[in-house]
């Protein structure tokens, strides 16, 4: 186990060699290495890319939660106002976090649009995932920011969305998320890395896509994947050798 982390990785930022790893592994990778640790419910089940070719998502959480509208308190005057959290988390979250908005599920109102997706991608935001929806869709992804929802969700936020908390812990598509834990997505969808993990997660999920990428030279000859994948200690030792070569092709 790495040594525990003072601060949540929110406030101190995701370190650079941390990020740089999980760009390169995928969220089911992430999710085995977790589950290892005891951790069975990290993958927020239902949660899929808005493009398909968008870039994978990597960064800490920064949260916004919403609870049902109501009609003395949600109107797109009140919505405009400067205090109003759903804008204030397009201006407030993070360079380099992930915007993670807690709908309850909600798809009978946006999470967000265009416009704010567009800001957050000016202001270097990694990303967003919500459990709700998204309007504008076609506009965000002309954006190019990494976004993740359940499906598409035109009707204005203040129909059915009230925003109550920033950057507290937070429940999205049934997953826990506090601020700072780091989110990884890709084409499978989205998992979450307790903030004190990250480092230590990091570096075994790249240990273990290397390692894949050996099995599967070896799957591609022919070989049985029966004391291959998963690793055994006498393939791991193969291994060892095969990266202390040079990575040289595998033999048919």
């Amino acid at each position: 186990m790495s040594a525990a982390i003072t601060e949540p990785l929110a406030a101190t930022g995701l370190d650079p060699a941390v990020r740089e790893k999980l760009l390169k592994v995928g969220s089911a990778n992430v999710a085995n290495v977790l589950l290892k640790r005891g951790f069975r419910n990290v993958m927020m089940l239902g949660v899929a890319p808005l493009s398909a070719d968008q870039p994978q998502l990597v960064g800490p959480a920064y949260t916004l939660r919403f609870i049902p509208a109501r009609e003395d308190l949600d109107s797109m005057a009140n919505y405009g106002r400067g205090d109003n959290k759903h804008r204030r988390a397009i201006e407030e979250c993070p360079a380099g976090s992930v915007l993670v908005i807690d709908a309850g599920g909600s798809l009978a109102a946006s999470s967000m649009g265009d416009m704010m997706a567009a800001r957050l991608k000016y202001r270097g935001v990694s990303g967003v995932v919500t459990d709700g929806g998204y309007r504008d869709a076609a506009a965000i992804r002309g954006t190019g920011l990494p976004c993740y929802q359940v499906r598409n969700a035109p009707p204005a936020t203040p129909i059915a969305l009230h925003p109550v908390a920033l950057d507290e812990p937070v429940g999205c598509a049934g997953v826990a998320v506090y601020p700072g834990d780091v989110i990884v997505g890709d084409s499978d969808g989205v998992v979450v890395i307790p903030w004190h993990l990250a480092t230590e997660v990091a570096d075994e999920a790249l240990d273990a896509v290397e390692y894949e990428e050996f099995a599967a030279r070896h799957i591609a000859n022919g070989r049985s994947i029966f004391g291959l994948f998963p690793a055994t200690p006498q393939s791991r030792a193969e291994y060892d050798e095969w990266v202390a070569a040079g990575r040289p092709e595998v033999e048919s």
